[in-house]
Formats: structure tokens, sequence, C-alpha cells
């Protein structure tokens, strides 16, 4: 949160007493105020760079880029102008963004025909049983498999530890209550179509989750006792999931590969929902269509009936490497086997009957307001969206929401599970029966895991540091056209590293901030000027217009 500045007051400092001199600012507090106000990030973290040319060493700070606004104001509306950036450059194209894979390099097909190998020599000696030879292979086969990341190879290559059991199958049937969607071959075009041969409108979109419970206007439940907690907590864990299988959905129908730039938002409720900001024109009949037959099964075990809790809890047995009851020592039952025979979903997640979307043109000034609003609440926290002005009635709905998610399984390697008598996936004598890290279980995001932000991978040919980088490359020209020498920007001479604790040469959080602002003043002012040569050096557009003296 941004720290308030106190309108200027002469001050009696000497004839003050200890008490109120005690309630003065402190000096560092005044260096983050000055920071804030000028956009410098107040949690700068110490970096060593050696210069490989010259040998010199400095110690420097580099941005935190936190995206929260409560721990780095700075930073983060630095990240929601990118993401603003972001959006506007791919909603309305006019031509297909550059997205086509490079082929690939001879150094990459020889790791993987030596990978190949390796995979093969593996096989043979676990077959006959050289255990001597199978860790060597097996490490062989993870540094391999770094060597390829390094070399810019995407996706994972097969395990080479074959599972003993299949994975069970599904029946890909549709639910008979579910309506049925028409069915095209996708198209790889991105870019929607024109009409009137200038227009080329695109989408804005709403999708909500269903009700769980009458709420009033400040978005408590009007009979908490009844309200469905249950199900909210686990809609909003497969939130994202839903959304997922919406867009295949919606891919399908309309036969060519649309793109979109969203952002989950909490409604007043604190149930999810999402707005979309979707390049090309998509009748309003067919979004309703499509949301109202999607839905996600969820094929995991049944986890309405907590087994253990309180005090009683499984135990780990270092015998069978698993958890344990702790009365009987029967092993839990392994993830395996709990989902091998299931007849029914443990859960089914649907959107629910509010939908909205709405054509936009771009370059109007309704196109930056809905850029806006998608961004509005990208540098705040879930529950600072929820607390900002939440009635004592939200408050405890938020506190029944958490204390729901907190015996929520979030994934299949949750330790969440373990409460229901079902042991997870990767589960080790670390893992603490009912106490996960996932992002679902924390009290600022109530159950909105994963990113805020989503993206489709051809929204506009960059990723986000590549937009980044546009807005350095576009500064820095700007500099040279107006004639401002800038230090030479090769990094490849230059070696980061951490700095050591106690490092005498470290500056204080102080002295780094102030260097900071001295900078970032410098800055504005060197493209302030450069801003002003370029304005300057530009020609004057004609002005035809019946007043003027031209058209005279």
């Amino acid at each position: 949160m941004t720290t308030p500045v106190v309108p200027a007051v002469p001050l009696d400092v000497a004839g003050m007493t200890s008490a109120e001199r005690a309630r003065l600012p402190l000096s560092l507090d005044v260096v983050k105020a000055a920071a804030e106000q000028h956009g410098v990030c107040t949690r700068p973290v110490l970096r060593e760079v050696v210069d490989l040319d010259t040998g010199e060493v400095r110690i420097v700070g580099i941005r935190c880029n936190s995206t929260q606004e409560s721990k780095c104001p700075a930073c983060a509306e630095r990240n929601r102008r990118s993401r603003m950036a972001q959006c506007r450059e791919g909603w309305h194209l006019d031509h297909e963004p550059v997205a086509e894979r490079h082929a690939p390099t001879v150094d990459q097909v020889e790791l993987v025909t030596y990978r190949s190998d390796l995979t093969a020599e593996y096989r043979r000696a676990v077959a006959e049983g050289a255990i001597d030879q199978v860790e060597d292979l097996r490490e062989g086969i993870r540094e391999a498999d770094a060597d390829l990341k390094r070399e810019g190879v995407r996706g994972n290559l097969p395990n080479v530890e074959r599972s003993g059991r299949p994975a069970p199958t599904r029946s890909t049937r549709r639910r008979q209550n579910a309506p049925n969607l028409p069915r095209r071959k996708v198209a790889k075009r991105t870019v929607g179509r024109e009409f009137a041969g200038k227009y080329r409108p695109s989408t804005f979109i709403t999708l909500t989750l269903d009700s769980y419970g009458k709420v009033g206007p400040d978005g408590a439940p009007v009979a908490p006792d009844t309200y469905d907690y249950r199900r909210a907590a686990r809609d909003a864990v497969h939130f994202a999931s839903l959304v997922d299988r919406w867009w295949q959905n919606l891919r399908r129908v309309v036969g060519w590969d649309v793109q979109y730039f969203g952002t989950v938002e909490p409604q007043r409720r604190i149930a999810p929902h999402v707005h979309f900001a979707v390049r090309g024109s998509i009748p309003h009949k067919v979004v309703r269509q499509v949301t109202a037959a999607t839905y996600l099964q969820v094929w995991w075990p049944q986890h309405d009936r907590m087994i253990y809790g309180g005090d009683r809890l499984p135990v780990w047995d270092m015998r069978t490497k698993g958890f344990v009851d702790p009365d009987t020592e029967q092993p839990l039952t392994a993830w395996a086997d709990a989902v091998a025979n299931l007849d029914t979903p443990a859960h089914v997640v649907e959107f629910g009957r509010q939908v909205h979307s709405k054509g936009i043109l771009g370059g109007t000034e309704e196109s930056g307001r809905h850029i806006g609003y998608l961004t509005k609440y990208l540098t705040k926290s879930v529950t600072e969206v929820v607390e900002q002005d939440a009635s004592p009635g939200l408050a405890d709905h938020a506190d029944r929401l958490a204390a729901e998610l907190a015996v929520t399984p979030c994934s299949e390697r949750c330790a969440v599970w373990l409460l229901y008598g079902v042991q997870p996936k990767g589960v080790t004598s670390k893992t603490t029966p009912g106490h996960c890290k996932g992002k679902a279980h924390r009290r600022d995001t109530l159950g909105l895991p994963g990113r805020r932000v989503l993206v489709s991978r051809r929204w506009s040919g960059k990723t986000l540091a590549e937009h980044k980088a546009d807005r350095a490359t576009f500064v820095r020209e700007a500099l040279a056209a107006a004639g401002i020498a800038k230090p030479d920007s090769d990094r490849t001479r230059l070696q980061w590293g951490p700095v050591r604790p106690g490092d005498p040469h470290a500056p204080s959080r102080a002295e780094l901030l102030m260097h900071m602002i001295a900078q970032r003043l410098a800055w504005q002012a060197e493209y302030q000027q450069a801003q002003a040569v370029l304005v300057h050096l530009r020609p004057p557009e004609p002005n035809l217009s019946a007043t003027s003296p031209v058209a005279a």
C-alpha cells in the first residue's frame, strides 16, 4: 500500500516532549515515501556485479518485480502496465502473429539420439538385473534431459520408469443432462473476420460460477448455515480447468483458433469469475450455448467425510515407506488403488447462468476502458479485493470459505488427502497430514490458485518479457535519436551473483533507495529531454481545417 504523504507543517522539534518525538517518522520511512512517489522499487534485491573485462566489482540493487501493491507499489504498477500493453497489442490484430516453431538443431538431434541410447541401455540393465549400472544410467539420462532443456527443447521426454499399472480409462461420452455441441475442425487462423471492408470487431466476455445460496447486497450469504461452502470451495479449486475446457469447446464450435487475454477476479460473494478480451467477433448465442454445455468431471476419490483429524492423524511408517493408520498400523489406500475403479466423478463443475459478452471495436475509447477494467485488480490479492470494504457478514463469509478450503484437496499430491485415508502421489516422510503448501489453501487467494492472468499462446506472438524488452528498446532508440549517449548495454561481459551476508561494502537500504531515486530522476530528465528534441525535429502535420491559414 502506498505510504501517505502528510502536508508540510512547521515543527518545533526542540520544544517537543520525548513522546511527541517518538511519533515522528523515521528516516527510512521518509526515503520509502520518496521512492514510492517517484516510482522506485521499495524492496530492491542486492546483487554483486563483476565486469569480466575490467575486473570492477559493484553492488547494485535490482527491482523485486512484485505484482502485489501491498509489497511494492512501483513494481506492481509497472507489471500492470506491461500487462495492459500486452492486452492492447494482441486484441485487435489484423494479421497473424508470428508463432512458428524453430526447426530442431543439430545439437538437439544429437542429444536426443544420445538419450535414446541411454534409455535402451537402462532398460537392458534393468532386465538383466545389473544394479551397479542402473543408477549410473539413470543419472546420465537426467543429465541428458537437463542438457536438452538448456538447448531450448520444450516439453518432457518419456519417463524411463514404466508404470506397473496402466492409467484408468474414462468414458468420453457426454453427460446426458448436458446439451450437445456442434464440432468443426479448428483452422489455424487466429484473426477474426472483417466486416464491411473496414470493421474488425472483437469481443469482451465474462464468465461466472453457479450460485451456492442467496446473498445480500454486500455479498454475504443471507442464510450462511445453508450456503453450500463445500461446492463453492471445490468449484474454486477446479475453476482454471473448467475455463480450459470452455476454450476447447468454443474453438471446436466456431472452427478457428480463438485467442484471448483474461484476468481472474473474485466477485463480491468471493466466487471467482473471469473477464476475457477475445480477438474476433463471436455471437452471444454461441457464447451462451458453449457455456451451458461446458462441464468438468473430477475423477478423484470421494472426499465428503474426513477419517482423520485433530490429534488422530496418520503416521509415517519407515518399513512401508508410506503413511499408516495410527491405531491399526494398516497402510492407507494408495492413490492408484483409490482411483482405479471409480464409477462416478467426485465432483462436477459447471458455469452459472450469468454470461456477458459484448462486441468491441479496436482503437475506440470503449476498448481502452475495457482494458483498464480487465487489469484493475491485478495489483491486489484476492483478500485485498474482498476486504477493502467488507462488512462483518462478508468477513465471516470469507472465514467460512477459508475453513472449507483448508480441508479441500487441491491436487493429486495434496497432503489434505491423508485426512480422507488416501495416500497422495509423491508422499514422503516430510509430508504433514492436512498441511498443503498449495496456493488454493492460502488465506490471500481464497481458492484461486495459479495465475491471475490467462493469455493464449498466439495472442500477440510475444511473451510478457518480450513486451517489456520492446519498451526498453523504444526508450533507448528515443535517447539515441536525440543524441543522448548511454553506457554500453552489453551484459555478456557482466557476471551476476548474490551478495554475501555481512558484506561490509553492501549499502544500507536507505542509501540504496536514495541512489535509485537519484538515478530514476536522471533517467526521467534524459527521457523528457529526448522527447522535447524529437518533437522539435518532427515536421508539423498539415492542418487543412476550414479555419487554418493553409486552407484559406
